[in-house]
């Protein structure tokens, strides 16, 4: 009887510390904190923090008028680094090229070009700054198993000092596949969160979920790979029915608040939900 007694202890033990390890393996969650809303012309595209906490937003009425008759009629998910804007901008269908723009805080604005390689689709979905300013993660639309990666226009002292031809540097191999990737931002030097419209629950269990990629060790222009964990499904809160569209991501690092944009279906498509969040 004491052997079992002790056989039992010993069991419960080993599960309890296996739910601990398994739950520290995990990490802390993510807990929703607010709600917030956007007209979607002006804003449903995407977002990201400045130093002083005020959100950029951008949608489809933020192209310049320029840039439109250049050709340029879509922009992404921005992003926000040491006070330079980087926007993200797409042609048409016929295109062989796209587009980061880089506005400064005194408004200059200077505009590299990647011009596609073999087999590159011509999606421009959004830009992420690396920590240290030397990097930008972009990706394109449908099934991926990369994101790109380019010198940070005008950061990287290796790109032109005033705009002009932007290469891409090797890329971030994903351990998963993923599919319709939105936006994206850096949590810190080795990990990303990213927005996926995928609705379809083939790839991972949720419904348009949040993404988690975890690098090998920090962007230095060298390859890297990519592990990708779901870390769960982006809400879909609205008074209209219909099909919900994830937009941009953004995470602001010195006040610890994730933010991620949900474009409501049917004629709530109008406004754009923002949902933000802080580990717990």
């Amino acid at each position: 009887m004491r052997r079992q007694l002790f056989s039992a202890a010993a069991l419960s033990a080993a599960l309890t510390l296996a739910a601990v390890t398994s739950s520290a393996a995990a990490g802390p969650a993510w807990q929703e904190t607010g709600t917030a809303y956007t007209d979607s012309l002006g804003g449903g595209q995407g977002l990201a923090s400045r130093a002083d906490g005020s959100l950029l937003y951008r949608g489809l009425a933020d192209i310049p008028l320029d840039l439109r008759i250049k050709g340029w009629n879509h922009v992404g998910d921005p992003d926000v680094a040491g006070g330079d804007v980087f926007d993200a901008y797409q042609g048409p269908d016929t295109a062989t090229s796209k587009m980061f723009a880089v506005t400064t805080p005194a408004g200059q604005r200077y505009e590299y070009v990647h011009q596609l390689g073999p087999g590159e689709k011509l999606n421009n979905s959004f830009a992420a700054v690396s920590p240290d300013g030397q990097w930008l993660v972009s990706g394109e639309w449908g099934d991926q198993n990369r994101l790109q990666v380019f010198p940070a226009p005008l950061l990287n002292p290796s790109t032109p000092r005033t705009g002009g031809a932007l290469p891409q540097a090797p890329q971030i191999t994903l351990d998963k596949p993923v599919r319709d990737i939105q936006g994206c931002d850096f949590v810190n030097e080795t990990q990303l969160l990213c927005a996926s419209d995928d609705g379809s629950k083939t790839l991972f269990p949720e419904d348009r979920p949040l993404l988690q990629v975890d690098l090998s060790h920090k962007l230095d222009g060298g390859p890297v790979t990519g592990h990708v964990t779901s870390l769960f499904g982006l809400p879909q809160r609205s008074v209209c029915s219909g099909t919900f569209e994830a937009e941009g991501v953004d995470y602001d690092a010195a006040r610890g608040t994730l933010r991620a944009e949900v474009v409501q279906p049917g004629v709530c498509t109008v406004a754009t939900t923002v949902y933000s969040y802080r580990r717990q």
